[in-house]
């Protein structure tokens, strides 16, 4: 074979392994099995072009095929080649659960605390994502469907990340190309803006940008967000892209990094983020210990529940966690999201690894910081929550969210929305943790606890009512309806400024009710002078 022909096989092999990379971005990290892949498949290559070459050479000479040696470097490709196998396999072997269970269990810290002292009794919720990603899609499609300059060049992207804005649950996706010539159209005004879904009172909003976003997951070449984020850091394993909003409502993508922690590919965990600010495309690297505090998805949810997997299985062995699984306990297969303070956490059932229908506790775990915190509550297993709350509505055919746990007058309780086959909230439903035949569901949050709570005291749950009625006659010296993220509410003030409210939805005769008239109200006190108005009836006044 000439020199020139073999130059020419060799650097075809560099642009084919050029353009490999740029096409797939591989992390260039020895923790990364693709990355030893290519590596040994390269060396293979190189190898045998060397080895071919050396054939050539002897054919033309006229020698027998019995005199031909291996040319050094095509040994010494090959002995690499080997050696990135040998790495391999060894590298696994070294970080299989087998070998390492106790190093494993150990990657995340458990904390065991009382559900009384940390879960604050709940009247209404407004700091769980009752809204499933589902449904946010169907909100957030409308949204855009509704603006016809949006929609005939943009789509919303199908992954809505959870975030907390203002200590409040809010779900974010950006927009999207729709295809290839309409990224080719509109790559120099980019992304115009972003849509955000209330999960707790379903409201969606479209936010337009001043500047739109160049470097987001649909575009291409150079402006792709994954291959832009991986070619500026060649050597970190990116764990995902995720839209998210500062409290200004600036857009980042925020790209968790990690690394193995036991042996070379074994408890990949995080250890710091990459930002990217879609608009600029400027790129900073955050270590777990800088990480900006309005930041919330730096640890997946899949990864946390994977995490706690590892402890509650192989806290006592690998053996014991396949043969006598004494203790052992694992994550439901889904979670929902909590705010507490303005962190996000997720929140899962912890159940044996038998497999039964009910739970043994829950576990609740910070996504920036992975901070873990173990309630032990026994009763039903979410999914069994969800069919008895099903089952009081089932001639309508709603389906269940996934329910998170709430603490109503110290009675461990489930909480989900009901939806109809296109995907709307249409009622709440409350089941009892460790009584699922203790359901209630109503059209509104407020109804729906009310509902709840009588229950409680029937079944005996409570020994008695959370809240004394009470009852008093005024004249109203003022009445409001005020739209509230829970439907319309009635204030009714008497000359004394006291007040007392009422969901409308629960009590359209509230209309009724004038600025003069007089009323006698039966309520439930409150501590900050806003009473729950359970009835009302017109009074008549006697003068003295």
């Amino acid at each position: 074979m000439k020199k020139r022909t073999y130059c020419m096989l060799v650097l075809l092999l560099a642009i084919f392994a050029g353009l490999f990379y740029y096409a797939t971005f591989p992390s260039i990290n020895i923790h990364e099995i693709s990355f030893w892949i290519s590596l040994i498949v390269i060396c293979i290559l190189l190898s045998c072009i060397f080895m071919i070459n050396r054939i050539k050479e002897i054919n033309y000479a006229g020698s027998m095929m019995s005199n031909v040696k291996l040319p050094l470097l095509s040994k010494i490709f090959m002995i690499a080649a080997v050696t990135g196998v040998v790495a391999v396999v060894a590298g696994s072997i070294m970080s299989m659960e087998f070998f390492r269970a106790r190093s494993y269990s150990s990657l995340l810290k458990v904390e065991n605390r009382d559900f009384n002292s940390d879960i604050e009794e709940s009247s209404q919720v407004t700091d769980i994502a009752l809204m499933d990603t589902e449904s946010a899609r169907i909100f957030g499609n409308r949204k855009i469907g509704s603006l016809s300059e949006v929609v005939s060049q943009y789509e919303v992207e199908n992954n809505y990340s959870q975030i907390s804005i203002e200590k409040s649950p809010m779900k974010v996706s950006a927009l999207k190309y729709a295809s290839f010539f309409k990224w080719w159209n509109n790559r120099n005004k980019g992304v115009p803006g972003y849509v955000k879904v209330n999960p707790v009172n379903s409201n969606a909003e479209y936010v337009e940008l001043d500047k739109g976003m160049k470097y987001v997951p649909s575009a291409y070449l150079n402006y792709n967000l994954q291959r832009h984020v991986q070619l500026q850091y060649p050597t970190k394993i990116i764990n995902g892209y995720y839209f998210e909003v500062d409290d200004t409502g600036k857009p980042y993508y925020i790209c968790p990094t990690i690394s193995p922690r036991i042996g070379l590919f074994g408890g990949m965990d995080v250890n710091g983020i990459i930002m990217c600010d879609p608009v600029s495309g400027e790129c900073k690297y955050y270590s777990t210990k800088n990480i900006p505090s309005w930041v919330d998805n730096v640890y997946s949810g899949n990864l946390l529940t994977r995490k706690y997997n590892w402890y509650g299985t192989l806290s006592d062995g690998y053996i014991n966690s396949v043969f006598g699984q004494k203790n052992c306990k694992q994550t439901t297969d889904d979670y929902g999201y909590k705010i507490i303070g303005d962190d996000v956490w997720i929140y899962t059932g912890v159940t044996s690894v038998n497999g039964d229908q009910s739970n043994i506790g829950f576990v609740m775990m910070n996504q920036r910081t992975s901070e873990a915190r173990y309630y032990k509550v026994s009763g039903a297993e979410e999914h069994s929550a969800m069919s008895a709350a099903q089952g009081e509505v089932q001639e309508k055919g709603y389906t269940a969210s996934f329910p998170s746990l709430i603490n109503v007058a110290g009675v461990p309780t489930y909480i989900m929305v009901l939806k109809d086959e296109g995907g709307l909230v249409k009622m709440y439903a409350m089941v009892n943790v460790s009584q699922y035949n203790i359901v209630a569901t109503a059209a509104s949050q407020t109804k729906v606890f009310t509902e709840y709570k009588k229950l409680l005291t029937e079944k005996g749950a409570v020994s008695q009512p959370d809240k004394i009625e009470e009852k008093v006659s005024f004249e109203v010296s003022d009445i409001e309806f005020i739209d509230t993220e829970d439907g319309t509410v009635v204030y009714v003030k008497d000359s004394e400024h006291n007040v007392y409210k009422q969901a409308f939805k629960d009590n359209e005769s509230l209309i009724k009710i004038n600025k003069g008239d007089y009323i006698e109200v039966t309520y439930q006190p409150s501590e900050d002078g806003i009473n729950y108005m359970t009835e009302y009836k017109f009074a008549i006044r006697y003068y003295d």
